[in-house]
């Protein structure tokens, strides 16, 4: 279920970090980002090109950059070094939601078993709130690029979320006269809860943490502001983020997504 309390602690362990960088007099930007989701869970056919496409939703975030190239106290830049001219620290309060559902082979329209039919009649949704810092590191001048030496400045980041996530899971299953019912293991696939298995679906919710590298490219429109494109992947380390953990054999995965998201950037100082 959703912690509030381990959100509120990793909240504070964030802002005091930015803060102790602030204290230094680095200047600051903040954002917007937005844009489409492929999540990768247990729904749906591994490497499957419509799993791929159709469970895709969207996130929303605002980020706030530690600017260490520009001093804001004295509107200067700061002593000219490579980590200062390179790297920036970048804090992010996010959320993303997919609508999941079985896509491939084994639901197909000529397929009539009773376990097509189950799979055809589940569906969930991924819901994830986050709050994380990632470092972004970019190959060329940031002093330049604030000075419009060029136009673009491509960037790579890695960094850790903390997440919290609220699945949601139903089922229109007919076959065993219990229709809707979640805790009906008889409404699902049933390999997926055949001894020693446990029960498959769990939708309790809970949080976790996770990895985030990206790869993306910044324009500058003018001297206070950027666009930013930025296509993301995540790492979730447990595999109850889409509210279904089937332990087969060939459930290899924890859950993951990837984001590509588009993002305006305004210079505070």
């Amino acid at each position: 279920m959703f912690n509030l309390k381990r959100l509120i602690l990793v909240t504070l362990i964030l802002l005091s970090t930015s803060n102790a960088f602030s204290q230094l007099g680095f200047s600051h930007e903040i954002g917007i980002i937005t844009g489409p989701v492929a999540f990768k869970s247990d729904f749906g056919e591994r490497n499957d090109f419509s799993t791929n496409s159709g469970n895709t939703g969207f996130g929303i975030g605002l980020v706030h950059y530690i600017n260490f190239a520009y001093q804001a106290d004295c509107n200067c830049y700061t002593t000219d070094n490579y980590f200062n001219d390179h790297f920036k620290l970048r804090t992010e309060i996010s959320y993303n939601k997919t609508k999941l559902d079985h896509h491939g082979f084994f639901v197909q329209s000529d397929r009539t078993s009773a376990d097509a039919d189950r799979l055809r009649a589940h569906s969930g949704e991924a819901n994830n709130f986050d709050i994380g810092m990632q470092i972004e590191y970019f190959p060329l001048s940031i002093r330049s690029f604030q000075a419009f030496g060029y136009r673009f400045a491509p960037f790579v980041s890695l960094g850790a979320h903390y997440v919290s996530f609220n699945p949601k899971v139903s089922t229109s299953y007919l076959g065993e006269g219990d229709p809707g019912n979640i805790n009906n293991l008889n409404n699902f696939y049933n390999p997926w809860s055949r001894p020693p298995l446990e029960n498959p679906i769990d939708v309790s919710g809970g949080s976790t943490w996770s990895v985030v590298s990206s790869i993306g490219v910044r324009y500058k429109l003018n001297t206070l502001s950027d666009l930013m494109l930025d296509l993301r992947g995540q790492y979730y380390f447990n595999d109850w983020i889409d509210g279904l953990n089937h332990q087969l054999e060939y459930n290899k995965y924890n859950d993951w997504l990837v984001w590509l998201n588009v993002g305006y950037i305004y210079y505070l100082d």
